[in-house]
């Protein structure tokens, strides 16, 4: 099987079993999504859905989390992982969006990462969720799927896995698939035990043959 079969035969796949894919994120506004993903790095989504319902009901816009004290963030989300961190970074990320983008979420890779804890990944999962725009965000799932499956040949690095499927995922089809690839390892192809008897792609996956 070639690699461009091995692409077409899993897009197919998941298009008839997931076409409505989206994340699992709980958010009311694109800021919102920003400051979820920035959360979500090193920590489960359903942990940061857990703590976003009390932080955002008391920040629930850039306004409010801008003006607030650091250490009153911390303290709505000092079970994920990195608090301390995170909370400088959503608050600083706030505030940059007030002062250098007039309170809009960016429409651009660049100017995305130049928010405080917003990294490639982040920065992509804004461009395709928030904006609907050919763009692979690549985390942990998305690369251990792509590597065992064959999506992405001898990749060292997320950099190297997203150039891989961005070359063979049609554009429009970029945001859905990075939902496909992430859903698929968060509850099918695990990292410790891939449920392969489970797998509605076997046939494709390069690990399983």
């Amino acid at each position: 099987m070639t690699k461009k079969e091995r692409y077409e035969n899993i897009i197919k796949y998941f298009l008839k079993t997931a076409p409505t894919a989206e994340t699992e994120l709980e958010y009311e506004s694109p800021f919102q999504l920003l400051v979820a993903v920035i959360l979500s790095a090193q920590c489960t989504d359903k942990r940061v859905n857990i703590l976003t319902q009390d932080l955002f009901r008391r920040f629930p816009d850039a306004e409010t989390l801008a003006d607030a004290d650091i250490a009153e963030i911390y303290e709505y989300i000092k079970s994920c992982s990195y608090p301390n961190n995170k909370a400088k970074h959503i608050w600083g990320t706030a505030k940059m969006l007030l002062e250098d983008f007039n309170g809009k979420i960016p429409s651009d890779l660049k100017s995305l990462m130049k928010l405080p804890g917003v990294g490639r990944k982040t920065a992509n999962v804004i461009l395709s969720v928030v904006y609907n725009q050919a763009a692979m965000a690549v985390d942990t799932h998305v690369f251990r799927v792509s590597e065992r499956t064959g999506l992405a040949i001898n990749a060292k690095t997320p950099l190297d896995t997203e150039k891989q499927l961005i070359k063979y995922i049609p554009d429009d089809l970029q945001p859905l698939a990075h939902h496909w690839l992430i859903l698929h390892g968060r509850y099918i192809c695990t990292a410790r035990k891939p449920k392969c008897d489970k797998c509605g792609i076997t046939k494709f996956c390069k690990y399983y043959n």
